[in-house]
Parts: structure tokens; C-alpha cells; sequence
């Protein structure tokens, strides 16, 4: 699957301006620093002026943490999108939302994928927490239990996740890209916990309204220290099961 960049309308431009130029003003004091390090960073390749072109986009990460966008054209099989993390590609769709659907999707479009998504892919650490990620979803494939709690965990980090600096402050993807979330996640109307992998994997999510739960990591260096702890955990148990 490509993405046809000649098909995008001026319609499809105004929205994506508008979208970027709202959420930029409104994540500015509440965001991740090094998410907001990183818009700036890609300005050249991601910015409001115009609709991501992906093959750009993929050239500049080649010199960068060598990620790659992959057309798909929604949601995927699981069991797909840890391969394709797995070899560092972060799948997106093409299609953007239309100005009636500014505000609720049932399902992403370009605008979450990209500027919720891609702009952390070029902080190194948060980098290779994604790739451990998409490699263990691999290793554990044939275990369904084990894809859950996965799931869980990107959904309450890489998704919806929450990092202190001084404050509590936005990188997860879901947020970062909802004008109305991104207000509710740092207000005082919702629960945030620190950091607990065994929590998290353990805590259930549904899809269907927004978050009133969020964790909160202490660095990005906690995600990826969590994921390969993980990974030697769930590597010895079944190394043990197997004698």
C-alpha cells in the first residue's frame, strides 16, 4: 500500500493545518519535552504547512533512528504490527479525519498516526523501548496471555501514557493527538499512578470514551528498562516450562 500524495485535496491541507496549529498551541506547556523537542526537530519533514509526505518523512529517519512508516490501511492483526515494530516500521494509515470529525474517531487516521506517533521515534531512548517492544511482541506470538498484557502496556504508555517533569506532562499518542484529552489528562478529574508494569498488565482498557486512567513513568529510560525486564521474565519462565 502507497500513499498517494497527489489525491490529498485543499480541503484535506486546511484540515491538517488546522489540526496541527490547534494542538501545537495547546500542547506547549503540557506535553514531553523531548516530544516538543522533537516537533521542532522534524519541522522540515512534519509541520502544518503541509500533509506529511511519508517518503520524506522515511528518508529523514534514515539518518536519524533509521525508523520507517508503513501504509496500512487501519487497524491491523496484532500479530502484524509487532512484526512490522519489530523491524522498526510504525505503521499509518493515509486517510485524514473530515472538519465535521475533527474531535472523535472510531478509528486513527494520518493525524494520530503521525503526530501522535512519529515525533518520539527520533528520541533514542523511546526509540529502542519501541523496537524491544515489537521484538518481544514477536518472541510471543503463540501466547495469547502474553499479547494481551502487551497490548495493555502500549496501550497505558506508548498510547495514553503520562512522564513527570516537575508536573505531569503528555507523550502518549492517543493524547498528544486529542485536542479534549490532552485538557483531561492533566486535570484534576482523573486518577494517575506511578509507574507499575505489574499493574499495567494486569489493568484492562476499554476503547470507547476517553482515558480516567493514566499512568505515570519517571523517565524514558523507566519504559525501557520495564521492557527488557520483562523480556528476561517472561524468556525464563518459559525456558522453565519447557524442562
Amino acid at each position: 500500500m502507497k500513499q498517494h500524495y497527489d489525491n490529498y485535496t485543499t480541503e484535506d491541507f486546511a484540515i491538517w493545518n488546522l489540526l496541527f496549529t490547534r494542538q501545537l498551541e495547546n500542547l506547549k506547556d503540557k506535553a514531553s519535552t523531548a516530544y516538543l523537542e522533537a516537533l521542532v526537530k522534524m519541522k522540515p519533514v512534519l509541520n502544518a504547512a503541509e500533509i506529511p509526505d511519508f517518503n520524506k518523512l522515511n528518508h529523514w529517519f534514515e539518518t536519524e533512528t533509521g525508523w520507517q512508516i508503513e501504509c496500512v490501511p487501519g487497524l491491523i492483526p496484532v500479530e502484524d504490527f509487532f512484526e512490522l515494530l519489530a523491524q522498526k516500521k510504525f505503521c499509518s494509515s493515509t486517510w485524514l479525519r473530515s472538519m465535521e470529525n475533527l474531535d472523535y474517531l472510531e478509528e486513527p487516521d494520518m493525524f494520530h498516526d503521525i503526530f501522535g506517533h512519529v515525533p518520539l521515534l527520533c528520541n533514542p531512548i523511546f526509540s529502542n523501548f519501541m523496537h524491544e517492544f515489537g521484538k518481544l511482541g514477536v518472541q510471543m506470538k503463540d501466547d495469547k496471555e502474553c499479547l494481551v498484557q502487551l497490548q495493555r502496556l502500549y496501550w497505558f504508555t506508548i498510547e495514553f501514557g503520562l512522564i513527570h517533569e516537575q508536573t505531569s506532562k503528555i507523550y502518549g499518542a492517543g493524547i498528544a493527538s486529542s485536542f479534549g484529552e490532552t485538557n483531561l489528562s492533566i486535570g484534576n478529574s482523573v486518577k494517575v499512578s506511578p509507574f507499575d508494569l505489574e499493574a499495567i498488565l494486569n489493568q484492562p482498557f476499554e476503547t470507547d470514551h476517553v482515558q480516567n486512567h493514566y499512568f505515570l513513568i519517571a523517565s524514558y529510560e523507566q519504559l525501557f528498562e520495564a521492557i527488557m525486564n520483562l523480556k528476561k521474565e517472561w524468556v525464563k519462565a518459559s525456558m522453565n516450562c519447557e524442562i
